[in-house]
């Protein structure tokens, strides 16, 4: 009676994933298309304004050769703008690997399908920061 999992794929044919980075969710909507990228119904390069953090966003898609394959549509909250750029590119690869399992070992390679576990450290009582101290004085 085990039945097989069955990928998330809406009527409309659009492979859903979330990508995670830091504080950062992304809700990755990917469709057949011509190569759009929309982050919270804006342009990508418009959202994430730096290079460096657009090409970071797009690194699946020029890995996996699929840039002009697909629509996405993303809509990300939480954290920061590098950490919202991480959790884009984590979605896509997700979605990506719902589209075909045939990238996943360059995927993996690269590890773009590994969520990064990297937090914050929590701030400890008697210290101003997570490990910063105020000034020892012996006298």
């Amino acid at each position: 009676m085990a039945e097989k999992k069955q990928t998330k794929v809406v009527k409309t044919g659009a492979f859903i994933a979330t990508g995670r980075r830091k504080k950062s969710i992304a809700r990755v909507r990917m469709t057949t298309g011509s190569g759009k990228i929309v982050v919270n119904g804006r342009d990508i390069e418009e959202y994430l304004q730096r290079d460096t953090l657009i090409l970071i966003a797009k690194q699946p898609l020029a890995l996996t050769n699929t840039a002009e394959k697909f629509d996405i549509s993303v809509n990300v909250v939480g954290g920061g703008i590098a950490g919202q750029a991480g959790a884009i590119c984590h979605g896509i690869a997700r979605a990506l690997l719902k589209a075909s399992e045939q990238y996943k070992a360059e995927l993996k390679t690269a590890g773009f399908l590994t969520r990064d576990p990297r937090m914050k450290e929590r701030k400890k009582y008697g210290l101003k920061k997570a490990r910063k101290a105020s000034q020892f004085s012996k006298r």
